[in-house]
């Protein structure tokens, strides 16, 4: 398509190139036509007036009045010949203008629509990078979630390991009276329960953190897919308006070829028309 674009292109300026040639040149014949009936006219003019300011006897009255006729019904032919002629230079002068700015406004469509080709490949490159990049990123969000599941795992059960050894120490102070003095024995009880305690606040402190990171890194990882799926639509989007713009573009080069062989046939009617009249 690229090779097509860049052939193309000059190949359809330089159309357009004979083609205002190729209308200037019938618009020069018309002036030349115009311009010899004007001095025909002028002749048969002066003619005329020769004629009659010349003897008047009766044996050429007759002759005159009927040179008089020929070169009256000779001057209107001319006239409206004339008339066509400047009528046909007129029109033709229009369609000059006409095609001239249908060329400029073909050229100006097929720029924009060059313009939008660029642009759509270059967001359709920037998204299939960011497509690449959202997959790298939830690779590595998984990664992630894997990494905090196994250490929430391991903290869970050290903690838990913790819980249960304090437990047991717990239980075998208690089965043990007679080692200690009473006062003693609550005392130590007293304070194994704040350290037990102590111990298991922390454990649902570590537990909670450890979840709280778990979700927003689950939600993050479902951000990232979610917006992975809207990148996979949006490049759909983009390959369908890079596939509209292709067709605009090859739209927009049909017509204008088409239009050039028809005024390629009409100018070669028209020499052929002048060309038999003269």
């Amino acid at each position: 398509m690229l090779s097509m674009e860049s052939s193309l292109g000059p190949r359809s300026l330089g159309e357009d190139s004979l083609q205002m040639w190729d209308l200037n040149k019938r618009l020069e014949a018309y002036l030349a036509r115009v311009k010899f009936l004007e001095e025909e006219n002028e002749a048969l003019r002066a003619e005329i007036q020769s004629a009659k300011g010349g003897p008047v006897g009766e044996p050429w009255r007759a002759r005159y009045e009927e040179e008089l006729r020929v070169l009256r019904g000779r001057l209107e032919l001319l006239f409206k010949e004339k008339c066509s002629a400047e009528l046909a230079r007129d029109n033709l002068s229009e369609e000059v203008e006409r095609i001239r700015s249908r060329c400029q406004k073909e050229q100006a469509a097929r720029e924009e629509a060059k313009k939008q080709l660029r642009l759509g490949r270059k967001e359709l490159e920037e998204e299939r990078r960011a497509q690449i990049w959202l997959k790298e990123r939830a690779s590595q969000l998984g990664k992630e979630v894997e990494g905090l599941l196994e250490l929430h795992e391991e903290e869970k059960a050290e903690l838990e390991r913790e819980v249960s050894d304090l437990s047991q120490s717990l239980e075998s102070i208690r089965g043990a009276p007679a080692a200690f003095q009473p006062g003693e024995v609550e005392d130590y009880s007293k304070r194994l329960s704040e350290i037990w305690k102590g111990a298991v606040e922390t454990y649902k402190a570590e537990v909670s953190q450890l979840e709280g990171s778990l979700c927003q890194a689950r939600e993050n990882l479902w951000k990232v897919v979610e917006d992975n799926q809207q990148s996979q639509l949006q490049l759909q989007r983009l390959e369908k308006e890079l596939e509209g713009l292709k067709g605009k573009k090859e739209l927009l080069e049909e017509n204008l070829a088409r239009q050039w062989q028809e005024q390629r046939g009409e100018a070669e009617k028209f020499q052929v028309g002048g060309r038999g009249r003269a």
